[in-house]
């Protein structure tokens, strides 16, 4: 291992960008989101990764993981991943610790990628040439003429075939709404493009089964968390009783929470977040245990920070252009990609890693720590 660079240090910094809107789901409110940014230096060489979490995780990264890391080779990346988890044991790997790690994990895949000078995807092995994406928004928050105007963005300035809505507003509390902005949202993209909503585990299963008989009305193909994905069950019958695909995942910190929820017969798609699943290391087999299965993947939030992984696993569905993340990732970084056509081509530039640059001078003004 003498031979192979190793890492030498890691490095974090926060940044908080306030919406451009006041946005919301059916279950929380913001006007501001936190991402974490974590560096990994080999010498000269210098890997990105990040998450979407408070500020508290850069401090899980400098007290426990960034002394595990430092010292192993640059190229062993799954080992890394395995240090972390066991050092965050008594911490609790889920959440926080978690996300840390993933930060971690994504910027030595980073490192790894662009010591050898190769696109991430490449590094990987690509199963594909571009990668599907969905336009997400349509925030609670939004009244109709800044939802019609969103869609209308998507679906015909930019040619995304794929549009998804927030729904279950004030924890299901205003169903007649959540109905009546749907409705608005098929007006707005027409037949053509495919609708999806989300209610962030919103309904009671009763309510959901109740909307969901609605939403096949509107031809919505995608339920998302229409109850809390802690209820695998009741995720399991809603599915069982409805022709939408019923999705979920996003809240996966740990490889055995998808394996659960893949057991229990949940999900149609299951979807995995690469900023809180422990990094790329951990995406891949969650990817792999849905292919076991015969489902697909779906990258959830973090459009870059997915783009080259989603790119090398057969199954994978698409990967959500989150109005928020991808605001934020045009502003903080520099080598960001084109959503236009419905479609990603991750590392057809040939930029080494996940192709990103920190936009020092951009990003300054959002720096809090």
């Amino acid at each position: 291992m003498s031979d192979q660079p190793g890492v030498d240090a890691v490095d974090t910094a926060v940044y908080t960008v306030p919406t451009d809107a006041p946005e919301a789901d059916g279950t929380l409110a913001w006007d501001r989101t936190t991402i974490v940014l974590v560096t990994v230096r080999s010498g000269t060489t210098t890997g990105l990764g990040y998450t979407y979490a408070p500020a508290a995780t850069a401090h899980v990264v400098r007290e426990l993981l960034a002394g595990t890391v430092t010292g192993l080779s640059a190229y062993d990346v799954p080992r890394a991943n395995e240090r972390m988890c066991r050092a965050a044991r008594n911490a609790g790997l889920p959440g926080v610790a978690a996300q840390a790690i993933a930060a971690v994990d994504i910027a030595l895949w980073d490192l790894k990628a662009r010591l050898l000078g190769l696109p991430l995807v490449h590094l990987l092995g690509a199963a594909r040439d571009d990668v599907p994406v969905y336009g997400s928004g349509g925030f609670t928050t939004y009244d109709s003429a800044q939802q019609e105007r969103q869609l209308r963005g998507w679906a015909e300035e930019q040619g995304i075939p794929r549009v998804k809505i927030k729904i279950g507003e004030s924890w299901g509390g205003r169903e007649d709404r959540d109905l009546e902005r749907v409705a608005r949202a098929r007006a707005a993209v027409g037949d053509t493009a495919e609708l999806y909503v989300d209610a962030n585990g919103a309904y009671t299963g009763g309510q959901a089964l109740r909307v969901a008989a609605r939403l096949a009305d509107h031809g919505v193909t995608w339920f998302e968390e229409p109850v809390s994905s802690d209820h695998l069950t009741t995720l399991a019958d809603i599915r069982g009783r409805t022709p939408i695909d019923v999705t979920a995942g996003e809240y996966g910190y740990t490889l055995p929470y998808f394996a659960h929820m893949l057991g229990a017969g949940a999900v149609d798609c299951l979807q995995a977040d690469v900023t809180r699943c422990g990094g790329i290391t951990v995406w891949l087999r969650a990817a792999a245990l849905a292919h076991a299965r015969g489902l697909d993947i779906s990258g959830h939030c973090a459009p870059h920070a997915h783009a080259h992984v989603a790119a090398a696993v057969p199954n994978l569905r698409h990967l959500e252009w989150f109005h928020d993340h991808a605001r934020i990732e045009r502003i903080l970084f520099d080598g960001v990609l084109d959503p236009g056509g419905g479609s990603i081509a991750p590392g057809a530039d040939g930029a080494p890693g996940l192709g990103l640059i920190l936009a020092a001078e951009r990003a300054a003004p959002y720096r809090v720590e």
